[in-house]
């Protein structure tokens, strides 16, 4: 019994925030452009605020907005009583949250943030509270039944706060054309970081790791090479340095079945001329591609005058979390 009680609670509480959400789509509209074009055109930061419940919600969509282009940050009500209302000036923007739009630690603020001319977008239940009537732009989320069986815990108030913040923050990323290598610059310690900022060059082989050889060198010795790098493959340059083919694990097999002299076939003869290169400042995450669609293991990077100066392979990759 036990078991379906915590189910048919969990499925109410979905229903109810769900109807909270449905009610909210539909009420977006000029309010919400002036709030988008507003925060748009702020030469500032956007300042977010909110007591309770409707401050850990500012805090999330603080952090939203300034990973996705608008510079933004949180300051508790009752701390900027008392010293960080310093942290804001006239060229930023106020975003308020309150459900009741009657909290007292941000009303009290109301009159200094007007001295300063700092213009105030609230988030509230309904336009006739203190804050939206003295907010310049006031947003609502409508007064909601909240999922709490009591109606006291903040519940579906505070979802529909959070998915209101999300589509301030996603209106704005798309009006900037904010871009996933953006993004990947305000998150350069995770994955999608590594993905998008890392180029070959930070990642290839080269120098005295690099697998080269010259053009007349007999197979044996391009084999010593292979092994010794351990990238599985060599670079084939001419007198110039510049990149006549690549030698493969895969050539190598190719060449054994026909039976070749390993001391005196030279290794032009059995290398791939066209090979696929790429450049040093090429991203890793466009390397990882190329490599995915041609069904290759290795590339050799090469400068603009097809130097070579540096190959990699799908383990460096992977060590260095491209994949």
């Amino acid at each position: 019994m036990l078991v379906d009680q915590f189910i048919a609670s969990a499925q109410r509480v979905i229903r109810i925030e769900m109807a909270a959400l449905t009610a909210l789509q539909s009420l977006i509209g000029a309010n919400f452009a002036e709030a988008c074009a507003r925060l748009l055109a702020c030469t500032g930061r956007v300042v977010v605020m909110g007591m309770g419940k409707s401050g850990h919600v500012g805090g999330k969509i603080a952090a939203t907005l300034a990973s996705t282009g608008t510079p933004a940050f949180f300051v508790h009500p009752g701390e900027a009583s008392h010293g960080d209302l310093g942290m804001i000036t006239r060229s930023d923007i106020v975003l308020a949250l309150s459900n009741s739009g009657e909290t007292a630690e941000i009303l009290t603020l109301i009159p200094v943030l007007k001295r300063i001319g700092c213009p105030l977008i609230s988030i509230t239940r309904a336009h006739t509270s203190t804050l939206a009537q003295h907010a310049e732009v006031s947003l609502l989320t409508g007064d909601v039944a909240e999922a709490c069986p009591l109606g006291l815990a903040p519940t579906s108030s505070t979802t529909a706060s959070l998915v209101l913040g999300d589509a301030l923050a996603v209106a704005l990323l798309e009006a900037r054309g904010f871009t996933a290598e953006d993004f990947a610059l305000s998150h350069p310690g995770g994955a999608l970081g590594r993905r998008l900022l890392l180029t070959v060059a930070q990642i290839m082989h080269q120098g005295e790791q690099l697998p080269i050889v010259s053009e007349g060198t007999p197979l044996r010795e391009a084999l010593l090479v292979i092994t010794a790098k351990g990238l599985g493959m060599t670079a084939v340059v001419d007198t110039q340095g510049r990149l006549s083919g690549v030698f493969t694990d895969g050539d190598l097999r190719r060449a054994l079945d026909h039976h070749v002299d390993l001391h005196q076939t030279p290794i032009e003869t059995l290398m791939t001329r066209q090979s696929t290169t790429v450049r040093p400042g090429m991203l890793a995450a466009e390397a990882l591609r190329i490599m995915e669609e041609r069904k290759i293991n290795g590339l050799i990077v090469v400068d603009a005058d097809e130097h070579v100066v540096g190959a990699l392979n799908m383990h460096d990759m992977l060590r260095a979390g491209v994949v």
